[in-house]
C-alpha cells in the first residue's frame, strides 16, 4: 500500500456552523430539526394515521425482548432507523436540542439491547431467521445495514462524545470481520448492496484502526472475481434462479473486477455507494489503476447518463442505468438516493482532483435532483423524480407505474426520506476542504468554518444570498497574519466573475486552475474577499445524441434548473415553446411558499389548431399566439397541487 500523499481532505461537521436562519440551507437545517427529523420517528415509531406503517422501531424492541410480535417491513428496514439516527446526531451537533436527545437515548439503548451476544446485529434475522444469518449477501441487505449502522454511530459519538452507542457497533463490526475475509475459515463474499465499505473507511479514519480499511478494501476487491461469491452461495442455497426478474451480474456491479469497469451499469445507488468507497480507497492507497477507473467511471455517467437535474437511472426496471444518451424527462427514474449518491462520489472526487467539474455536479444534484425529492414542508417525498409528469397518463400505464404525480408521506421502501435528512444535517461538511497549506471554497452557502493551517486556527466566514445571487463576500479572521493559499470555486457555467481583495480589483484571468481561483499569499485579521458571480438565465441544450430531446430547451439561472407547471400555464404544457430569443425577467414568487424563490417570467408561444373537425392528423401548420408564461424552480414542483409538469420545451 503506497502512502497517502494526498492531503486534501473534508472539514467536520463540528468545525462548520449554518448560523443564518434565513439563509438558503440555514431554512432547511431549522426545518430538519423542528420539522423532519420528529415526522421521521413519529413514521418509524408507527405514531401518524394514514401513513405507510414503518415497524422499524418495533423491529428492534422486538428484538430487544420489550415487545412481542413478528418482523415487519424491508429486509433492510434497520437502515431507516440509522440514517434517523445519524440525522439526529447532526443536529445536535448543529445546536444542541434536549429533546432530540432524549430520543437518540432511547433509540440507542433499544438497538443495544437487541444486540446478540457475538455482535450480531440486524432485526430480520434475530426475530425471523437466525438460523440464515449471511447465507445469502446479494438479497438481504446485513452488510448494507450493518455499514449504516456504523455511519450512525461515528455521527453518534461525534455528536454526544458517549461511547456506549459506538462500542457495540465496534462489537458488530468485529463480528463482521471475523466471518469474512480471505483467511481461513471466512466466507469469501461481499455486499449486494454496497454501503459498508464507505462506513468501514469512515471508521478507519476516526480511529486508524488498518483492520477496518483492510476489511473495506477486501470487500471491494472480491466483487467481480471468478467463481463469482453470488453463484457460489445461490449453489449452496439450492436456488435455481433469483427470486428478483431483474437481478443481472451488472445489476450488482459484479460483473467485471472493480479496476475493469470503465462503464456504470446496473442499481444506480449500488453503484454509487461503491464508487463511492473505491474513491475512498484510491484516496488512501494512492492506486493509480483505482483512481483512474474511478475516472472513467465518472465521465461515463455524467458526460452520457445523467439527467440535467443530476438525477441518474433511466429505467425503471431495476432502478437502473440504461445504455448512453438514454435520458427520457417523462420516463425517467432517477431515484433521490441515486442523486444523493453522486452527491457522496463527487465529494470523494474532488479530494483524489481539484477540479470544479466535480463540484458543479454536486451542486447540480443538490439543488435539483435532491431537493425535488421532499416537499417545501419537508414532510412528504418523491422516490422517483422525472423530468415531465402528465398526470392523467401516470395513472393508468404499467410502464409509468414508478411515477407518483405527488409526493408521498412515506414509503414501504423508505430508504429516501431519512437519507435525505442526514444529508442535509450534514451539509457544512460539502462546503469545504483543506490540507496543511490551502482552504478550498466548493459551494457558496452563507457559514462560518474554522480550519488549522500549519498549526495556526483561521476563521472563515462566507456571506451570500447564493443561488438567487452570485455575490459572494468572504471574511478571514486570525490572531496572527498566516500564508495560505485559497482555493475558490468558479462554477464551470459561470461565463463572467470578478473578485477583489479588501476592495482592491484582482485579475484572476491567470490565475484558475481546473474550476479554483488560486489566492496565495499572506493574509491578515479582517481580510475580505469579494467575488462577484454572473447568473444569468440561459437556454440548455442537450446533446443531439439524446433522441429525445431534439429541437428542446431548459431554462437555467446558474445551478437552478426551471420547469413550466400546469398551475401557472395551464393544460398541455407540450404545446409551449420557446422562441430562441425569448427574454426572462426574475422575480420573487407571489405565493407566500415562494416568498424566498425566485421565479422567471417571460413570453412564450402556444400552438393552437385551427382544424374545423377537430382532425387527428392533418397538413395545414398550426398558428401561434404569445402567453405570459411562469417558470419556477424544478425543486418546487408539485407543492401547490396535481398537475403537468416539464422542463424541457420545444424551442422555435
Amino acid at each position: 500500500m503506497k502512502k497517502n500523499t494526498n492531503k486534501l481532505k473534508p472539514i467536520g461537521c463540528k468545525n462548520v456552523k449554518i448560523q443564518n436562519r434565513n439563509s438558503f440551507w440555514g431554512k432547511r437545517l431549522q426545518q430538519l430539526r423542528e420539522y423532519i427529523v420528529p415526522y421521521q420517528w413519529k413514521v418509524l415509531n408507527d405514531e401518524i394515521p394514514g401513513v405507510p406503517k414503518s415497524h422499524a422501531v418495533e423491529n428492534f424492541r422486538i428484538a430487544a425482548g420489550l415487545s412481542t410480535g413478528e418482523f415487519y417491513g424491508m429486509v433492510f428496514q434497520d437502515s431507516d432507523v440509522a440514517k434517523w439516527i445519524e440525522a439526529t446526531s447532526y443536529c445536535l451537533i448543529d445546536q444542541y436540542d434536549s429533546a432530540l436527545e432524549r430520543l437518540l437515548i432511547e433509540v440507542v439503548e433499544l438497538i443495544i439491547k437487541a444486540q446478540q451476544p457475538d455482535g450480531y446485529l440486524d432485526t430480520c434475522f434475530i426475530i425471523k431467521e437466525p438460523e440464515k444469518r449471511w447465507a445469502n449477501l446479494r438479497d438481504n441487505h446485513e452488510l448494507y445495514s450493518a455499514g449504516h449502522m456504523i455511519e450512525a454511530a461515528i455521527a453518534h459519538y461525534q455528536a454526544t462524545e458517549k461511547t456506549h452507542f459506538f462500542q457495540a457497533i465496534l462489537r458488530l463490526t468485529d463480528h463482521i470481520s471475523s466471518k469474512f475475509g480471505l483467511e481461513e475459515n471466512k466466507r469469501k463474499g461481499y455486499p449486494g448492496h454496497p454501503e459498508i465499505e464507505m462506513a468501514l473507511i469512515k471508521l478507519f479514519r476516526l480511529n486508524q484502526d488498518p483492520r477496518y480499511l483492510k476489511l473495506a478494501e477486501y470487500f471491494i476487491n472480491e466483487r467481480g472475481k471468478k467463481p463469482e461469491y453470488f453463484e457460489l452461495e445461490a449453489e449452496e442455497r439450492g436456488e435455481k434462479k433469483p427470486a428478483w426478474p431483474f437481478w443481472s451480474h451488472e445489476y450488482c456491479q459484479v460483473h467485471l473486477p472493480v479496476r475493469e469497469q470503465k462503464e456504470a451499469v446496473g442499481h444506480t445507488v449500488r453503484a454509487m455507494y461503491l464508487y463511492s468507497a473505491m474513491a475512498d480507497l484510491g484516496y488512501e492507497t494512492q492506486e493509480e489503476a483505482m483512481i483512474e477507473t474511478c475516472k472513467a467511471l465518472w465521465e461515463d455517467v455524467t458526460q452520457r447518463k445523467m439527467y440535467i437535474t443530476g438525477g441518474i437511472g433511466s429505467s425503471a426496471f431495476g432502478e437502473a442505468f440504461s445504455i448512453g444518451y438514454d435520458l427520457p424527462p417523462d420516463r425517467a427514474y432517477a431515484e433521490t438516493c441515486a442523486s444523493i449518491g453522486l452527491v457522496f462520489w463527487a465529494k470523494r472526487m474532488l479530494h483524489l482532483e481539484l477540479d470544479n467539474k466535480y463540484a458543479d455536479v454536486m451542486e447540480k444534484a443538490l439543488y435539483n435532483g435532491i431537493l425535488s425529492g421532499i416537499s417545501l414542508n419537508g414532510m412528504k417525498y418523491f422516490y422517483a423524480n422525472p423530468l415531465g409528469v402528465w398526470p392523467d397518463v401516470c395513472k393508468i400505464r404499467s410502464d409509468l407505474s414508478h411515477i407518483q404525480p405527488t409526493r408521498q408521506p412515506w414509503f414501504d421502501c423508505a430508504c429516501c426520506p431519512p437519507n435525505l435528512a442526514r444529508l442535509f444535517g450534514s451539509i457544512g461538511q460539502y462546503i469545504y476542504s483543506h490540507d496543511e497549506e490551502t482552504i478550498s471554497v466548493h459551494l457558496f452557502i452563507e457559514s462560518n468554518v474554522s480550519i488549522q493551517i500549519r498549526g495556526q486556527t483561521i476563521f472563515l466566514k462566507q456571506e451570500t444570498k447564493y443561488p438567487w445571487d452570485g455575490e459572494i463576500t468572504l471574511h478571514i479572521q486570525t490572531n496572527i497574519s498566516s500564508e495560505f493559499t485559497l482555493m475558490i470555486r468558479i462554477p464551470g457555467w459561470c461565463k463572467q466573475a470578478e473578485l477583489s481583495i479588501n476592495s482592491k480589483k484582482i485579475d484572476i484571468s491567470g490565475l484558475i486552475e481546473k474550476g479554483y481561483i488560486k489566492l496565495k499569499r499572506i493574509w491578515n485579521n479582517d481580510d475580505h474577499i469579494e467575488l462577484s458571480i454572473s447568473i444569468p438565465v440561459t437556454l440548455v441544450r442537450a446533446h443531439p445524441n439524446i433522441r429525445s430531446l431534439a429541437g428542446k430547451v431548459a431554462v437555467c439561472k446558474g445551478p437552478i434548473v426551471y420547469c413550466l407547471e400546469e398551475i401557472d400555464n395551464g393544460p398541455n404544457l407540450a404545446q409551449i415553446s420557446l422562441p430562441k430569443d425569448i427574454n426572462f425577467t426574475p422575480q420573487s414568487g407571489e405565493e407566500k411558499m415562494f416568498k424566498d424563490v425566485v421565479v422567471l417570467h417571460g413570453i412564450g408561444l402556444r400552438s393552437k389548431s385551427s382544424s374545423p373537425n377537430n382532425q387527428l392528423y392533418r397538413t395545414e401548420d398550426y398558428s401561434q399566439e404569445e402567453i405570459p408564461i411562469k417558470m419556477v424552480p424544478y425543486y418546487t414542483w408539485n407543492n401547490r397541487g396535481i398537475g403537468e409538469m416539464t422542463i424541457w420545451v420545444r424551442e422555435v
